[in-house]
């Protein structure tokens, strides 16, 4: 239903079409000032899949690290297990405000309404994620969550919050929002980020962002906490900027972000700025049940949205259809692998399978042959819905003799006009006109 009505809604289709097409063209010139672009994909996809395939030994490393820099390690197995740890550090502080980064692993687990349950008020300091969070949407693309709203959206939501209008114009929203959230970084008790990569061979936490909220985020409250999933670990520093060049050209067509943040454990002596205390989540979740089967390259993503901007689906149906957090291909495949595919069974079927988004991957993840087997594992696993199941049985019967071949495709050429408005086809056949069946069969023409 969800996605009916973002294909109903031109505004919709308009700002999704116009953004997608804005970032898929930038990727594409960032990636033509490379030489060598395909050892490139193959250099990254080598350092991400060692890292997954050594996560055990990664997360000892940099665990030994950062507690050697004064930091805190936890190792969640679930959403729950998460969100009770960052509550129980904000309530040992005594913490009433907390600024939070973007973050897409907390969307996943559903921090802000933990904590809101707590008596603790979460503010999303990203520009996109602020947006939505006065609207109270949640983010339909990994990297500008807002994609689908107008500034005249904005202006109304900002109107609301200040009391006096604010006009549609993007410099005026800019200050107003900068009016809105400049209090929060100084009155908040409490920051939490996300990562983009963690260093398990120095303890580094590394944050990327074009609006510089989640440095304020990790440097101006006295505690910082990060959530991030245990695949984000990379192993050795020099890894690090290979994966960086390719994750901004990816994302929004920029050679490097504004703002690339390296953070080594809480405030040492001398420092000015830094959280006197620094806490690392990271984050299981299902995770740990994909390394070592089929599904394990998924592990490697480095959610830069590249796949988002080239499908043909997410670019009519926007994020919402796809459920709250993962969206587009990548979402496609990793969310029943989290959640489990007989929760989320229609989203391996999310996909034209034209295989833009493999090709746009800068880490060289196979996404449409993932989803391929995702298809395989529904049909192993029968969670089609029984008529489906049926029909297709029926068919495969019919078509595995000659005879049972010629009369089904006598019927269906008796049967082809009320087919297509009454049987299994009729949605897929509602905004197309089939083609006619042959009156003779290839094999019967003489």
């Amino acid at each position: 239903m969800i996605a009916r009505g973002k294909l109903a809604d031109p505004r919709v289709q308009e700002a999704i079409d116009s953004s997608t097409e804005r970032l898929r063209s930038h990727r594409i010139d960032a990636w033509n000032e490379l030489d060598d672009v395909e050892g490139r994909r193959a250099r990254a996809y080598e350092i991400r899949m060692r890292a997954v395939r050594d996560i055990d030994g990664n997360l000892n490393r940099f665990r030994s690290a950062l507690e050697a820099r004064g930091g805190h390690v936890s190792v969640c197995a679930s959403a729950e297990e998460a969100n009770a740890y960052v509550v129980d550090v904000c309530k040992r502080h005594g913490a009433k405000l907390l600024a939070k980064s973007k973050s897409m692993a907390t969307e996943e687990i559903g921090l802000n309404d933990a904590l809101e349950a707590a008596g603790i008020t979460s503010v999303e300091t990203d520009l996109g994620e602020y947006i939505l969070q006065l609207e109270g949407e949640h983010p339909v693309h990994i990297v500008a969550p807002a994609i689908e709203k107008t500034k005249e959206d904005v202006a109304r939501l900002f109107t609301d919050v200040e009391g006096v209008d604010v006009p549609p114009v993007l410099e005026e929203l800019t200050a107003s929002a900068r009016r809105q959230l400049r209090q929060v970084f100084l009155d908040a008790d409490v920051g939490v980020t996300g990562a983009n990569f963690v260093v398990a061979e120095t303890g580094t936490v590394v944050t990327v962002t074009n609006e510089g909220n989640g440095r304020l985020c990790a440097s101006l409250p006295r505690v910082h906490i990060v959530v991030t999933g245990i695949e984000r670990l990379v192993e050795r520093m020099e890894d690090l900027p290979h994966l960086l060049s390719l994750l901004g050209r990816s994302a929004t067509g920029q050679r490097l972000t504004s703002y690339t943040h390296l953070v080594t454990g809480p405030r040492r002596e001398g420092e000015q700025d830094g959280p006197e205390e620094l806490h690392v989540i990271f984050l299981e979740n299902g995770r740990r049940n994909l390394i070592d089967t089929k599904y394990e390259e998924m592990l490697a993503c480095i959610r830069c949205g590249s796949c988002l901007n080239v499908c043909p689906v997410y670019r009519k149906t926007a994020g919402a259809a796809y459920g709250p957090v993962y969206s587009g291909p990548m979402g496609a495949v990793l969310a029943p692998l989290l959640v489990g595919l007989e929760q989320a069974p229609s989203l391996p079927h999310a996909s034209s399978l034209c295989g833009a988004c493999t090709q746009a991957c800068p880490v060289k993840i196979p996404l449409h042959e993932l989803l391929l087997e995702l298809r395989s594992d529904l049909v192993e696993e029968r969670t089609a819905p029984f008529l489906e199941r049926l029909g297709f049985s029926l068919w495969s019967v019919a078509w595995s003799t000659p005879i049972g071949y010629r009369i089904s495709t006598r019927l269906a050429r008796l049967g082809q006009r009320w087919g297509s408005r009454l049987g299994p086809g009729r949605v897929w056949a509602g905004g197309r006109d089939l083609p006619a069946l042959a009156r003779k069969r290839f094999r019967d023409v003489r």
